[in-house]
Formats: structure tokens, C-alpha cells, sequence
């Protein structure tokens, strides 16, 4: 099969933000999203009460809505796009005394318990997955960035992989898994990947591999369409984009434009290479899988493997020492080195799996106190 890949300005961004509903007093997730996005519609006179929001949509869960940005030039105005959105959504929360939470878990709520989005794909999805399926219960954050030419898409992928467990300790905020502290500092990271054709994508050598490679999915059966391709970093020919899905859910705007800043100059600090006539380095697949697993359980204190050879160095030493240093004139390009400054807030300040436990601990165990301090970090935003 031939898969075109559509025509995108190189460098262009797009952010989607899932955000949970949370009862203002408990910290119970409360199953509203259909009420929640009939009132933002009401409150738009452009939209029917019954038409999808081109910015605020459902999710898998009742218990979710996800913010979605236009195709934008800086991370400054996809940080304003989401802003845009967050006050629109809360504009019906707040009279509904919902509120809205955000980290790559729920501490305390029971998975099979949530009631799912009532369309078709996620029902026929929870009947194929069954168990894995209904454990879901798991909020992120994607950025998607432009690319000028099909031909840079699977080596600049393969450039992202790299980064993998960097991005995964930036953002890693789901150490608790039914009110249990799995002793990881991204549950997210291992729990999405159960699903079906999730988790760490392949590498491959030419397009036509990754043709081939989609054209297998079909035949056998194991997908309906293109979008059910999961991996934690893709492409996604029909928008003409990467698309980085590695992060946990973040509570804090600034860091998702800090993560979104890093996604967008690593891209274009690889199409540039590119461009030149270079090649990005890659790693074998065992180093990136024993790198994912590093961040996932250990977060920023993880030591992550740098290369083929098989180098060493812990996660935010290099982020600090090598890669944001490297990464500033291409920032200063882009028009986003507030942003990526950022990244040094985030690991000055310590990651969420961090102040997760911290809050916990300080409250004689009590995970609701983690959530409506996760709920506080949103309001600040």
C-alpha cells in the first residue's frame, strides 16, 4: 500500500492536553465529559450543542477531556491556544463544582470502574483488549511537529527514540496505581504499552518498510485504521506530522510548553542535520526498551544509555550538561527559548512522582490530598 504523508510546514506544532474530571471535595474522577462538552458548546454560538468542539474533545473515559490545539508557529501561542480552552471548559466546571486534575495517573480510583465514551471504536476496543483495555485509566500529553518532507520522518523518529527516556523522566507523575505506590515513577509508561501495536515503535530502514510494515496490520486484522498504531512516538501521514506520546499527564501549562519546546527543537535540530546531508545516530532497540524501562522506574534519578557504544550518564545531567546547551540556538530559531528554559525549572523543581509522595507522605498517606494539590498546580497555572 502506498501512504502519502501530508504537506506540513516544517517546524509547525500541535499540543493535546488530556485532562481529568475530579470532584472539587473528594478528588473522586466523576464521569461528566458528555455534560461538560454539551455546556462548552452552548457557550460557543458558533457550534451546535451536539457538534464536536474543534479544540476541547472526548476521550476514551467519561471521565476525560482532552484540549487540542490549531497548527501553530511557537510553542507561545500553542501555550495560548490551550489556555484558550482551559478557561472555556472552566467555564462550565466551576458552576458544576467539577475540577480538573492532571498527571499520568489517578493515585487512588479503580480502573474497571470508569465508565467509557459511549462511540463505537472505544467499545470495540475495550472488547478485544478486555482486562488491559479497562485499565486504562491513564492521562498524557502529545506534541506533534511539522515536517517538510516524508523522507525525514523515520529517521527523525529514530533521532526521537534517543530522547526517549528524557522525555519520560520530565514528565513522569503516575507513581500510584489504585491507591498503591507501584514503586515506579511512571506506571503510565508500562501500563499503556499492553495494548495492542503500544509501546516502543519499530525502526525502519524506508517508507516503503513502514508501508509494508501497515499493510500487514490490515491483513491480518490487528487494525482498522491507521490511527490505532499507538506507539509512543509515530507518525501520522494525514496531518503530515511526528507525533511525541511519550509524556505523562503534566498539572502545569509552562511544562507542557516545556516539553513541547524540547519536542519541537529536537525535530528541527534533526531536519536540519538532514538537510545538510548528515544522518542521526541511533541505538539498538534493546538500549532504547532497557531505556524506557530506566525512566519509567526511576524517573530523574535514572541513568540512561547514550549510545550504541553503550555509554552512560544520568538523565538530567546530560539534559543540563549537553542537550539544552546544544538545543539553545535552535530554540532562539524557534522563537521558544522561554520554553525550553523551562526544562531546567521542571528538573530544579523535581518531577511529580516527587511531589506526589511528598504530599502523600506529608498527609499520613492520604492520596486525596494528592489530587487536590494536583488540582491547586492547575488552578496556579
Amino acid at each position: 500500500m502506498e501512504i502519502e504523508f501530508a504537506k506540513s510546514a516544517q517546524s509547525t506544532l500541535g499540543v493535546e492536553w488530556e485532562l481529568a474530571l475530579v470532584d472539587s471535595t473528594t478528588g473522586d474522577l466523576v464521569s461528566v465529559a458528555d455534560e461538560v462538552l454539551r455546556g462548552v458548546n452552548v457557550n460557543d454560538p458558533s457550534l451546535r450543542e451536539d457538534e464536536e468542539h474543534p479544540h476541547i474533545k472526548q476521550e476514551l473515559l467519561e471521565n476525560t477531556v482532552e484540549l487540542v490545539t490549531g497548527v501553530c508557529r511557537t510553542v507561545a501561542e500553542a501555550k495560548a491556544d490551550l489556555a484558550r480552552s482551559l478557561a472555556a471548559v472552566r467555564r462550565v466546571t466551576d458552576p458544576m463544582g467539577v475540577e480538573l486534575f492532571c498527571a499520568g495517573s489517578h493515585p487512588f480510583s479503580t480502573p474497571r470502574s470508569q465508565p467509557v465514551t459511549d462511540k463505537e471504536r472505544y467499545a470495540k476496543l475495550i472488547d478485544r483488549t478486555q482486562w488491559w483495555g479497562q485499565q486504562m485509566l491513564i492521562f498524557g500529553v502529545h506534541v506533534h511537529v511539522g515536517l517538510d518532507s516524508r523522507d525525514k520522518v523515520l529517521p527523525v523518529l529514530d533521532g526521537l527514540v534517543n530522547y526517549f527516556p528524557h522525555f519520560q523522566a520530565l514528565s513522569a507523575s503516575s507513581p500510584f496505581w489504585s491507591g498503591e505506590d507501584t514503586g515506579y515513577a511512571s506506571q503510565r509508561a508500562l501500563m499503556f504499552q499492553q495494548l495492542p501495536t503500544a509501546g516502543l515503535p519499530f525502526q525502519f530502514a524506508s517508507w516503503a518498510e513502514y508501508e509494508s510494515y501497515v499493510q500487514d496490520m490490515f491483513t491480518t486484522g490487528v487494525i482498522d485504521s491507521i490511527s490505532e498504531i499507538r506507539w509512543d512516538i509515530r507518525p501520522v501521514p494525514g496531518l503530515g506530522t511526528i507525533e511525541m506520546r511519550v509524556c505523562d499527564g503534566l498539572a502545569d501549562i509552562r511544562d507542557v510548553g516545556a516539553i513541547a519546546a524540547l519536542t519541537q527543537c529536537l525535530v528541527h535540530e534533526f531536519s536540519s542535520i538532514l538537510d545538510a546531508g548528515g544522518s542521526i545516530p541511533t541505538m539498538p532497540p534493546w538500549h532504547v526498551q532497557e531505556n524506557k524501562w530506566r525512566a519509567a522506574r526511576y524517573g530523574m534519578e535514572a541513568i540512561v544509555i547514550l549510545d550504541a557504544e553503550g555509554n552512560e550518564k544520568l538523565v538530567t545531567d546530560h539534559l543540563l550538561e549537553d542537550v539544552l546547551p546544544r538545543l539553545e540556538p535552535v530554540a532562539a530559531e524557534l522563537g521558544c527559548s522561554a520554553e525550553l528554559a523551562d526544562v531546567r525549572t521542571i528538573i530544579e523543581r523535581g518531577g511529580g512522582y516527587r511531589r506526589q509522595r511528598r504530599i502523600a507522605a506529608e498527609n499520613d498517606g492520604a492520596l486525596r490530598a494528592v489530587v487536590l494539590d494536583g488540582i491547586a498546580q492547575l488552578r496556579g497555572a
